[in-house]
């Protein structure tokens, strides 16, 4: 779980990313859950834009995401939401949180 001022820095960080990932009519498949999964391993902070064919709201899925995922939701806004989760690797350049 990540504080509010952590949340703040990583609204921050968020606001300069482009979208990596869009979620689209399918919803929330495995293959969706999986990808995130590695792309917050990759990365630990996403990006994702939903897709406004689905029937699920971005809130949703942003907190279906981080139950499953365990990671933390930084911010959901219209159709694009922030995921953050600390990366296991080593050798990798993590983000420093105040």
């Amino acid at each position: 779980m990540i504080t509010t001022k952590q949340r703040a820095f990583l609204r921050g960080l968020g606001n300069a990313l482009d979208p990596v990932m869009q979620i689209g009519k399918e919803g929330l498949t495995e293959n969706v859950v999986t990808s995130v999964n590695l792309l917050l391993e990759a990365r630990e902070l996403v990006k994702i834009k939903v897709l406004k064919n689905i029937d699920l709201t971005s809130r949703e899925i942003a907190d279906e995401l981080s139950s499953k995922l365990n990671a933390d939701v930084v911010q959901v806004i219209g159709n694009n939401l922030i995921l953050y989760k600390s990366s296991t690797r080593k050798n990798f350049k993590h983000i420093e949180l105040p």
